[in-house]
Formats: structure tokens, C-alpha cells, sequence
């Protein structure tokens, strides 16, 4: 047999462990990233081969706890995709102020600077008053620290590019005070926010939402998973509510395509056009 075959064999029994042993289901994400985030973590935690690491995983879940942030998190930023912003603001709200309150999920949160990003947006749009904001991940630590609301300071120049050329009607530093290295970002951006722990692998459907944003999580999944996650999202979206996804992404070869309709494309953003909830 030859070595990437038993490689293989290594990570199915690593990920037949964790979702036995866990519950978190990586057994369909995409084979090639969930192999470059083990092989990262191998280097960081001293393993030799992925069956080293097996043992200590399912017995010391703060060895768990450390392999699920490297697995998990994926980049992200404040005011992302700054033209997706634009789109939110000039296409997607004035639709979203016709309802006298709104629901939004934000599936794959991570460490919560765009959460921040469109509560910024629904503020300066006269919104954010009347709607409630659910940020799910499946990473504690990664929720515990977009809870904490504080970000590098060296990460602020790049952010303030991005507030502005998506839009922003102020200096983003009027959303957060410095301190040592750090900003905190002010805590009546956090009011509405509920942040809580989700698998899209294996949990279900999360409440009747106007928005879902979903953007650039699907890129790591394969397409059974895709499907299953995509399904939810439709489950979730009251009839004319919107999904947002990546760049990358698309609702092209999904099972629920036909329950959508392309809102705005480059934005990647879609409208539920399926049976009214």
C-alpha cells in the first residue's frame, strides 16, 4: 500500500473519531483543505504523522479544543469584500426596512469582525435598532473572542480602507477606542448580537431569518455537505429573505437552486422565492 493511501486512511480515522467522540462532523469537508489545516497542525503540535495524533486528540479534549481551532477558523476581516457591503446597503436594506423588526443569521462568524462589520452598516442605515443578529460558529474560542469585541490595532488601517470604500458615513474609529495594541469595539454594537455555538454539519434549522449570511464557509465543505447546508439555509429564510455567500460560492448545482433567485450576482447575493413560511 502506498503512503498517501495510508495517509488517507490516517484522516478518515481521525474524523470517524472526532464526530464518534465529539460530535463535530469534518467527514465531508473538502479532502484537500482539511488536509493542509491537519498537515499545519501537525507541524505546530510536534506530531510526526496524523496516528500520533489520534490518541491524545480523543482522550484530552483540550488537545481536541486546540486541533478544532486550527481546523475551524478560516480568515476573515471587518468590511470584507467592500462592494459586497455596497450591495447590502443599497440594494439588500431598503427592502429590509419594510419589516417592522428583522431576523439575520451569520452562519461561520468565526471571530466576529464582520458580524461587527454589518451591525456597523444596519446602524448608519437606521436598522440596527430593530434587528436581532445571530452569529454562529462551531469554535468556542473563536465565538469567545468575537464576544470580547477586541481586535490588533495593526489590523485597523486595512480596515478603515474597507469601511470606506463600502460605504461608511463615518471614521471607523468612532466604532471603537484603543487600548495598548488593541481596539475594543464599542459594546452597543454588541447589544443586539447573540453569539452561540452551531454546527452546519449536523445541526438544523436556526429560527425564521430575513438575512443569512454565509460567506466563504461553503468553499471548505463538498458538495453532499454543501447540499445539506444550503437546504438549511433554505429551511430558515422566510419567502423574499436573503442569502449572502462568498466570492467562490454559488447556488448553481444545488438541490434548492430552483427555491432561489440571483439578486444581485456579483455580490453572490440570492432571494428565497420558495414555499412561503
Amino acid at each position: 500500500m502506498k503512503k498517501l493511501e495510508i495517509e488517507e486512511i490516517e484522516v478518515d480515522l481521525l474524523l470517524e473519531g472526532i464526530y464518534q467522540r465529539y460530535g463535530y462532523d469534518f467527514r465531508h469537508y473538502g479532502r484537500a483543505s482539511i488536509k493542509r489545516r491537519l498537515q499545519h497542525h501537525l507541524t505546530k503540535a510536534d506530531y510526526g504523522i496524523v496516528s500520533e495524533m489520534i490518541p491524545s486528540v480523543l482522550y484530552d479534549e483540550s488537545k481536541f479544543k486546540a486541533l478544532l481551532f486550527d481546523i475551524s477558523v478560516t480568515v476573515t476581516e471587518m468590511f470584507r469584500d467592500p462592494w459586497f457591503y455596497v450591495g447590502i446597503r443599497e440594494k439588500v436594506i431598503p427592502f429590509l426596512k419594510t419589516f417592522p423588526f428583522i431576523n439575520v443569521w451569520h452562519a461561520g462568524c468565526a471571530t466576529g469582525e464582520e458580524v461587527y462589520s454589518l451591525a456597523i452598516v444596519l446602524k448608519e442605515e437606521g436598522l440596527y435598532d430593530r434587528a436581532r443578529i445571530y452569529a454562529t460558529d462551531i469554535n468556542d474560542s473563536a465565538l469567545e473572542k468575537a464576544k470580547s469585541r477586541i481586535y490588533p490595532m495593526s489590523k485597523m488601517k486595512e480596515y478603515s480602507s474597507n469601511y470606506q470604500h463600502a460605504g461608511g458615513k463615518r471614521s471607523l474609529s468612532h466604532y471603537f477606542y484603543a487600548k495598548y495594541d488593541s481596539v475594543i469595539v464599542d459594546a452597543d454594537l454588541q447589544e443586539n448580537i447573540t453569539f452561540a455555538n452551531h454546527n452546519l454539519a449536523t445541526d438544523n434549522v436556526f429560527g425564521e431569518m430575513h438575512l443569512i449570511l454565509c460567506r466563504n464557509v461553503l468553499i471548505y465543505f463538498n458538495r453532499t455537505l454543501q447540499d445539506r447546508v444550503l437546504s438549511i439555509f433554505a429551511d430558515s429564510l422566510r419567502y423574499n429573505g436573503f442569502l449572502c455567500l462568498g466570492t467562490k460560492e454559488t447556488m448553481h448545482f444545488a438541490k434548492v437552486r430552483d427555491d432561489f433567485v440571483e439578486f444581485l450576482r456579483n455580490e453572490r447575493i440570492y432571494q428565497y422565492k420558495g414555499i412561503p413560511h
